[in-house]
């Protein structure tokens, strides 16, 4: 069965018709009208015949999948990342140990303005929220009137936000227009967050708890996060929560490294995916026989244990806190008949954190920029256009072995 929500439904019915998916529960207006005998059910029809529509099961709780959301890990195109009902549970519990959601309570109300198909809504907003018995003002979009009278209205103390909405908080004119006094902590996950943005954030709010949390989809959720929210460590994202463990390594011997050196984030606990739909091998090379996530995260801890995220091994591009795997564009690119190749980088942007850009050697001379944006725009998601730009070279860096050189490009 698939569930959806009226916007969605002719993209649905054709996605259904395409892999064999039978039945089709419709979610509001269109469903009310649906005939119960064909394959669109209606959600009132639903709840009416539970009785019929579904059998209890039995759940294995550490084998069971419960969500299987996308990420590209540390390389490569997306993948199915199998969480299951102990991930998730697991998840909830560490973040309820931690200062981070102290403020998730039975009367307190939360802002869920991120989507909730991403872990970080999923987990952190809406299934933290419903253990804790908060309230969640559900938003179906970001839309900036609509976000700041929603806050605003139902006085809202505690809001999770990725980096872009908080420079939205710290600089959007429209913003001091409202009483946003309310607020008495962001957080802020999904990708790095400045320092001087926090600053402007802070001085402009009067909100002095403004923290960052640091996760993945294959860890469930977070896996760090702040010790103390009256204690601040600026740009670093936190200590490991309760029930993980945490190393840096060099990323060529795998030893072992002191406070203050750089290397890559290795993290281990019960909230670790159970590994990628259908790709042993792709599971095997970012999980250790001895239970090890390979974060592909470059980074340190101080002499106090609190962590800093300086940069990536690996290569997605982070757009408001959504994966953008560079592989998945590139293979788009060299299918137009004027790209000879084609690679994918991110850059900074303000706004919204990074932006792809593609480079591009031509094929033809006649192809434009606006050209190559276009065939992109027409064929995947909004955040995965290029918004970066394309830049024209005479060809692309790669290693011996045929690797993209991105660093030379960045």
């Amino acid at each position: 069965m698939i569930a959806t929500v009226p916007a969605l439904l002719p993209t649905v019915q054709k996605a259904a018709e395409k892999v064999g998916v039978k039945k089709i529960i419709a979610i509001g207006r269109e469903g009310e009208s649906c005939n119960r005998s064909s394959n669109l059910i209606a959600y009132d029809h639903l709840l009416e015949d539970s009785g019929s529509a579904f059998n209890q099961v039995f759940v294995d709780a550490k084998q069971d999948i419960a969500v299987l959301p996308y990420s590209s890990g540390t390389t490569g195109l997306p993948k199915g990342v199998m969480v299951t009902h102990y991930n998730i549970t697991t998840n909830i519990l560490q973040l309820g140990h931690s200062e981070l959601l102290y403020l998730h309570k039975e009367g307190t109300t939360l802002l869920g303005v991120l989507p909730f198909f991403h872990m970080y809504g999923m987990v952190t907003v809406l299934f933290s929220s419903l253990y804790a018995g908060s309230k969640v003002v559900s938003l179906s979009k970001f839309e900036p009137e609509l976000f700041l009278n929603a806050i605003t209205k139902f006085k809202t103390e505690l809001v999770h936000v990725v980096p872009p909405l908080i420079l939205f908080l710290a600089k959007h004119p429209t913003v001091v227009n409202y009483d946003l006094s309310c607020i008495r902590q962001i957080t802020a996950g999904a990708a790095p967050l400045g320092r001087e943005l926090v600053e402007t954030a802070r001085s402009r709010l009067k909100c002095d708890v403004i923290r960052q949390v640091y996760g993945l989809t294959e860890s469930g959720c977070v896996h760090m996060a702040p010790a103390s929210l009256s204690k601040e460590k600026p740009q670093s994202v936190g200590v490991p929560i309760k029930s993980m463990d945490v190393k840096v390594v060099d990323p060529e011997t795998n030893e072992a490294l002191s406070a203050g050196e750089e290397g890559e984030v290795l993290i281990r606990g019960p909230n670790i995916m159970k590994g990628y739909l259908n790709l042993p091998d792709a599971t095997r090379s970012c999980i250790t026989g001895d239970g090890w996530f390979r974060t592909g995260d470059i980074g340190h801890f101080d002499k106090d244990g609190w962590f800093y995220i300086t940069d990536r091994l690996k290569e997605l591009i982070k757009v408001k806190g959504l994966q953008v795997a560079p592989a998945e564009l590139e293979a788009l690119l060299v299918t137009h008949e004027k790209i000879a190749d084609a690679a994918v980088v991110g850059v900074t942007d303000e706004r919204l954190g990074e932006a792809p850009r593609a480079y591009v050697v031509k094929d033809d001379c006649s192809l434009q920029e606006r050209e190559v944006e276009e065939y992109i725009a027409r064929r995947v998601a909004k955040h995965k256009h290029l918004v970066g730009g394309v830049q024209f070279v005479d060809a692309i860096p790669k290693s011996a072995s045929g690797k993209i050189l991105r660093r030379l490009l960045k």
